[in-house]
């Protein structure tokens, strides 16, 4: 019976002490118990949008992931999206995601990266001066995605016709003609044809410097982001994120701290070498790929051509939705319009 007593008392005691060392020792970091999310971006501009956040976590909460665009879609769409948050083309993640159920905007990340090239005398691109493009000829990259329907909106918006070229639609000395480019690193040349290009960066500013010391050099002849609208930019990329993660303890904090981290991105970047934005991004590849954004072709200039600034889905709704509309009646088939559902709401 002494010995049952002392086992128990001896438990007691044990207990108490761990108790007691327990409430003198500080408490761990809850973060390292919250699970990790995945982040993913099509490699390019929207890339860009990822560094002030990858700069920023220091801790195990986020893990980054850049593909290429041709892939970014897979992301989030089947049974189980290996996305909780990702990057997408605003067109992309209406058409795919626009009920709101299974993920929701969280806002826009991206203003447009298109930028006119020329040669010669041809006169620079404004809102009162786009007419001189009658009777010629622009070559347009991605003209059947958000950049080149961009660029139709806005000849729509200022009543001026023109044409698609193709092998059995010729150029017309009386319309604008677009000419598709498939790739700008072979499409966009001074020897190609037009008479300017539309092309997004870096590529843009590439092909100026790489033409500089030619007979016939590129220069800089207008933005689409100044042509479009109030000549902010457009709605580009946005991010969203799994209602499933937004409903979630650990997860609103990391939808709040990420919006923290995208609210800061173009501070961040005004003010960040090109060199150090390369070294951020360079581990978060995909393997194998080969990235747009190199120490070659990244420089400050390009970096705030690529328009990276973070507007919260609330404030950015209305615009979305003009912008949307714009896109469906250029090509029905190209996105749709979302529900209220779509817009995160905190």
């Amino acid at each position: 019976m002494k010995k049952t007593v002392a086992v128990t008392m001896a438990f007691f005691l044990s207990t108490a002490a761990l108790a007691a060392f327990a409430a003198c020792t500080p408490a761990e970091d809850t973060q390292s118990d919250s699970p990790v999310y995945t982040v993913y971006a099509p490699d390019g501009a929207p890339a860009l949008a990822l560094a002030n956040a990858i700069d920023k976590t220091t801790d195990n909460g986020f893990e980054y992931h850049i593909v290429a665009s041709s892939t970014i879609a897979a992301q989030v769409t089947g049974e189980a999206p290996a996305a909780d948050f990702c990057v997408l083309p605003v067109n992309a993640a209406a058409k795919l995601l626009g009920s709101g159920e299974t993920y929701q905007m969280l806002g826009t990340v991206t203003n447009g990266n298109m930028y006119f090239l020329t040669t010669g005398d041809n006169a620079q691109l404004t809102t009162d001066s786009l007419d001189v493009l009658v009777g010629k000829t622009v070559g347009v990259v991605q003209l059947s995605n958000v950049p080149g329907l961009t660029f139709q909106t806005v000849l729509k918006a200022n009543d001026l016709d023109y044409r698609i070229l193709s092998s059995e639609v010729g150029a017309s000395d009386e319309m604008i003609n677009l000419q598709p480019i498939q790739d700008a690193a072979t499409g966009v040349t001074p020897a190609g044809g037009c008479d300017y290009y539309l092309c997004p960066e870096p590529a843009a500013s590439a092909k100026i410097k790489g033409t500089a010391v030619s007979a016939n050099p590129f220069k800089l002849a207008g933005s689409l982001q100044a042509l479009y609208g109030d000549g902010t930019g457009y709605p580009q990329a946005v991010l969203v994120a799994k209602t499933s993660v937004i409903g979630d303890k650990y997860g609103a904090e990391a939808v709040a701290r990420l919006i923290e981290y995208m609210e800061d991105g173009a501070q961040f970047l005004s003010g960040a070498d090109a060199a150090e934005v390369v070294a951020l991004l360079e581990d978060k590849y995909t393997e194998g790929m080969t990235p747009s954004l190199n120490a070659d072709n990244l420089t400050s200039e390009v970096i705030a051509n690529c328009s990276v600034r973070f507007t919260p889905a609330q404030a950015c709704k209305e615009r979305v939705n003009a912008f949307l509309a714009e896109l469906i009646a250029i090509s029905p088939e190209f996105t749709s319009t979302v529900s209220d559902a779509f817009y995160y709401q905190p």
